[in-house]
């Protein structure tokens, strides 16, 4: 990951529109469940209420204007959400697993917390490294040689590094909540792919190009045949950054021409159902690494093709709409952006985060470790100021216990309620009260809010011919759900909206 903060930038312009039936209306009352995460610090994170359920409240009939109010449409619908989560680094997995930090019991409590919809906060989307990342105790790859050597037939590749942490912990949270879908991405080809027989910077050999593929062939049939296909890969993770930890140089032509002769062909050839995702960098990076890959035809219809992958760090989310506008059957998905101590509010930068990257089209909304220990680490070069969703204590005097952060709630407040397959609707977006909604596949609908101010703000949420009011703590995130159906627009139809940007809805 790289440490950049972005500043969002309002837009504007509604696209396509085409008809879908709604179910008839229930009638007015519905009541509505909410819960809250305050933190009471100006860094926004020591949290002092953690995703706790308060009084319910009701619909009444009748809308009108409150001090903030957010008007509910669910016959205007956007896109379908696939999940929500973070990276089992090999920190992260180290930590919880084999690190002697934490007993089985302990360890088992907490990935419910994490994975198990019920009993957690039910994170429904993973992306691991595909070998060492900066967030690792050493670098590695799965096919590592001394140096001087090749092995083009990858007879020496082996899955033994992910097979004491990673992938245990990776299947245990596919058990505990089975809508769970696996990313995975590459930091380092193994250094004797490169031109520089280093784990850090250098380029893929052309010569390596069809092993390099062959290599990802058998990451995913090594954690398909132990119980966990892989749904997603990217070619690289932030092609050229950075010095200093595995990383892998790359241009937009050679990633896609490496995608479109080698990586697609390999997976069809194999019967692989996994798909690639383009570019895995920043907002700012597009027209660089992605556009090449993105303007071909024969790589964007490709069946294992799966759209667009972003980080948060540099640039503008709006980014995200325009290439949707330029190519809307395309999917996007937020895969990375990082809590850390460089954050000056990390609850308002979670929450912005969240609403930002869902606004603009993505299908995911992913932080980087799920957990670090009290130092941070361990880290293997990059970040040594990277926050996870948890920390283990790990040989201090609170050795064995874990804190749940601020990220962990926050992230909460989307995955416990917004589930796979939902999808999102409309709501007005404002500076004061940031929200986005959801209508869930069983029809429910979740609100999730957050009040950027001090005070408290009396907020109005109109929903067809109802309305309710929520005295809304400041420095406060919410999430409002209810069931029953809005009444269809005049005609009986519900609008799809193929094309948004921040604001706009």
């Amino acid at each position: 990951m790289r440490k950049r903060r972005f500043f969002p930038l309002l837009g504007a312009a509604v696209l396509t529109v085409s008809a879908i039936a709604v179910p008839a209306a229930q009638a007015a009352g519905e009541t509505v469940n909410v819960w809250l995460t305050t933190t009471g610090d100006s860094g926004g994170r020591t949290v002092t209420r953690g995703l706790e359920q308060q009084a319910p409240v009701s619909f009444s009939a009748g809308t009108g204007d409150g001090d903030q109010t957010i008007t509910v449409d669910e016959n205007t619908t956007y896109q379908q959400f696939e999940g929500g989560g973070a990276s089992f680094t090999d920190t992260a997995a180290w930590l919880m697993n084999s690190s002697g930090a934490l007993t089985a019991d302990t360890r088992n409590s907490v990935l419910r917390k994490l994975f198990d919809p019920d009993d957690g906060i039910g994170l429904s989307w993973l992306r691991n490294p595909i070998g060492a990342s900066d967030l690792a105790r050493e670098s590695y790859t799965f096919d590592d040689l001394p140096a001087g050597q090749t092995d083009p037939d990858l007879e020496h590749f082996s899955l033994a590094h992910d097979e004491a942490d990673v992938l245990p912990l990776t299947k245990q949270a596919k058990e505990l909540n089975p809508q769970l879908k696996v990313m995975a991405s590459p930091w380092s080809a193994p250094p004797w792919m490169k031109d520089n027989d280093s784990y850090n910077l250098g380029w893929v050999e052309s010569q390596y190009y069809g092993a390099y593929a062959q290599y990802f062939v058998k990451y995913l049939q090594g954690y398909r045949d132990a119980g966990v296909p892989i749904d997603y890969v990217s070619v690289q993770n932030e092609p050229t950054c950075c010095d200093g930890y595995p990383s892998t140089n790359w241009n937009g032509s050679g990633l896609a021409y490496f995608t479109k002769n080698d990586l697609l062909p390999a997976l069809h050839d194999a019967g692989l159902s996994t798909k690639v995702l383009a570019l895995d960098w920043n907002w700012d990076q597009y027209d660089s690494y992605a556009a090449p890959s993105m303007d071909d035809a024969a790589i964007r219809t490709d069946p294992n093709f799966g759209g667009m992958a972003w980080h948060g760090y540099g640039g503008d989310v709006g980014e995200q709409s325009t290439v949707h506008e330029r190519y809307p059957d395309v999917n996007a998905y937020s895969t990375e952006h990082s809590g850390g101590t460089w954050i000056g509010d990390q609850q308002a930068e979670d929450m912005n985060n969240l609403i930002d990257y869902t606004r603009n089209w993505s299908r995911s909304v992913t932080k980087w470790s799920l957990a670090v220990d009290q130092n941070m680490g361990p880290h293997n070069g990059g970040c040594g100021t990277c926050t996870g969703l948890i920390t283990v204590h790990n040989g201090d005097s609170r050795s064995g216990q874990v804190d749940y952060t601020v990220e962990y709630y926050t992230m909460g407040h989307l995955t416990k309620f917004v589930k796979p397959g939902a999808v999102r609707i409309a709501s007005d977006d404002n500076p004061t009260v940031r929200n986005v909604a959801w209508k869930n596949p069983d029809a429910s609908k979740a609100l999730v809010a957050y009040n950027s101010s001090t005070s408290a703000q009396n907020v109005r949420v109109d929903w067809g011919g109802q309305s309710f009011t929520y005295q809304l703590p400041g420095h406060t995130s919410a999430t409002f759900t209810w069931s029953g159906a809005q009444a269809a627009p005049s005609g009986g139809n519900a609008h799809a909206v193929s094309g948004i940007r921040r604001g706009a809805s």
